[in-house]
Parts: structure tokens; sequence; C-alpha cells
């Protein structure tokens, strides 16, 4: 089954090795992890890889300003020197509206705001013509959903416009514990094709960065988990090769 997925690369050293050669195209997927893991900074070097590889790409924001976005990406990847370049041509989109500003100006009701970020996220990626996105983050639907049945509709209601849309997506969410041995999954996550939780293991004097594929649906991958840095030229994933080597 796997061989007849087509697949896109997300650029990034190691992750496609672990995805046995990128993300199934048109999924939706989730990148979960506690705060500092790295969630943001993966899936903006999803889109700028695949931009620089000729492919239009958009990074929606719900709780930081496209400019605040842009700024912490350069401060981290120093080597990304044609951001703006990339920016400039359109081939990556950093959306600057801040709908968490807009649905607390225009209305009081949950879901018709839902429906106006939905609204918005169409229409970027309508407008662009993109084919990678990142939605970061939604939890903030968690914060605006007065419930939990509101809170899984309002994600099928994004996952289903996603997949119309011809997308291949990754959308960032908190968990409240990057611990493996203590993370726990909301059910509503199973919606989603995708799972990649990024772990932070705390040791003796450091934290321990690893990377798992929880599941991908329809599409083999690996099963181990991977030790990752973040580096001023992006992410290293470090997977084990056929020998067994990193």
């Amino acid at each position: 089954m796997d061989e007849k997925i087509k697949k896109i690369s997300t650029g990034i050293s190691g992750l496609d090795d672990m995805l046995y050669g990128g993300l199934p195209l048109k999924s939706q997927v989730i990148v979960a992890g506690g705060p500092g893991a790295g969630k943001t900074l993966l899936s903006f070097e999803y889109l700028y890889r695949n931009a620089k590889a000729g492919i239009p790409s958009t990074f929606i924001a719900l709780e930081e300003s496209a400019d605040a976005i842009i700024r912490n990406a350069k401060e981290v990847f120093t080597t990304f020197t044609d951001i703006d370049d990339l920016i400039e041509s359109n081939m990556l989109i950093i959306d600057g509206r801040e709908p968490s500003i807009k649905l607390r100006e225009q209305s009081d009701s949950d879901a018709y705001s839902f429906g106006n970020i939905v609204s918005d996220i169409e229409s970027v990626i309508t407008d662009s013509k993109s084919r990678c996105i990142a939605v970061d983050s939604i939890s903030l639907l968690r914060l605006m959903m007065g419930n939990d049945i509101s809170y899984r509709r309002s994600l099928l209601a994004l996952t289903s416009n996603l997949r119309r849309l011809n997308v291949t997506s990754l959308l960032t969410v908190e968990i409240p514990s990057s611990d493996r041995d203590k993370l726990r999954f909301e059910p509503e996550f199973f919606i989603f094709d995708g799972i990649i939780v990024l772990y932070q293991n705390s040791e003796v004097d450091k934290r321990t960065l690893t990377a798992e594929i929880v599941k991908m649906r329809g599409s083999n991958h690996s099963n181990m988990l991977a030790p990752y840095e973040i580096t001023n030229s992006g992410f290293k994933i470090y997977t084990l090769t056929q020998d067994g080597e990193m």
C-alpha cells in the first residue's frame, strides 16, 4: 500500500527517513509537543524547504503576529538567508492578519468566530495557491470552544476544509507533558491523518529531545524514537541506517 501513496518531502534532515519518503500527499498531520520543543520551527522549516523547491507554501499563525514568526525563524535559522526573497516572490506566505485578535473583535459567538477563522484560512490558501500549509496552533481552538463537543466539531470542520483544498498540512498543538512516559492524547487528535510528537525528556543536567511518528494513516513509517537538535541550518533528526548506525 505504501508504494502507491504519493508523498511530499518535508525537506527536514532525518524526518523524511522516519516517514519513509515524506508526508502522504494531502494529509493533515498534528505536530504535538510542549513549550520549547520546536513545533513552530519544524513547521516553518517544512514550508521553507518546499517554498525553495518551488511549491507555494503558507504559514498561518493563530497566536503570534507574522513579524514575530519571521523574526524568530531568522534568529534561529541564520543560514536561511533567502526568507525575505521567498516571501517577496509569494512562494512563502506568512499570514499576518492575526485571526485570534479578529475573533475577539467581531463576535461573542464562538461558532461564528471559528467560522471566520476557517474562512480566513481558506481564503489565504486559495489566493496563494499553496500546496503546503502550517497552522500554529490549534490549541487556541480549545480555548474558543465552550465544550469538548464543539471543539471536536471545529477540528472536523477544519480538517475537512483542508482536505477539500488538497493541501498537505502540519498543525501544531500543545500537550500538557512532553515526557513520553506521561504522554496522553486527546481523543480528537485521532481525526487527523498523522501524529508527530516532539518529546523533551528530563535528565539530571539537561533535556533530551526526541521525535516519534505515532501514526501516519495509510503509510508505513519508522516506529523508533529519534534524537534531534535545532541548529542554525535547520532540524537535525538522527535516524538509524540499515547498518544500525546514526
